[in-house]
């Protein structure tokens, strides 16, 4: 079950947007809960991911990180698809 605020989420499960396969991603590096993801880059996570998995992962990904991490700073649960213009403006740079 998805967490109604940031306070409710313990499992990074239950962070609006986060199922199992990116807690997994997260967990590589190093956000084992959800907490970590508290004043985080999402964008620097997402790069961050990339360099320690290899693998370039699906600009997508920041969008949802981008989600995770304005949840648990306080914001209310949004699709991660609302992140995508401001993901856009900030990979470009």
């Amino acid at each position: 079950m998805k967490a109604m605020n940031f306070r409710k989420a313990i499992t990074l499960d239950q962070i609006p947007n986060i199922g199992k396969a990116i807690a997994k991603e997260l967990r590589l590096i190093g956000i084992s809960r959800p907490y970590q993801l508290k004043g985080q880059d999402p964008i620097a996570l997402y790069k961050k991911l990339n360099a320690v998995s290899g693998t370039e992962h699906d600009p997508s990904l920041a969008d949802v990180l981008m989600a995770a991490v304005d949840f648990m700073n306080g914001g209310q649960a949004k699709p991660a698809t609302e992140f995508t213009a401001q993901r856009k403006k900030l990979l470009k740079k």
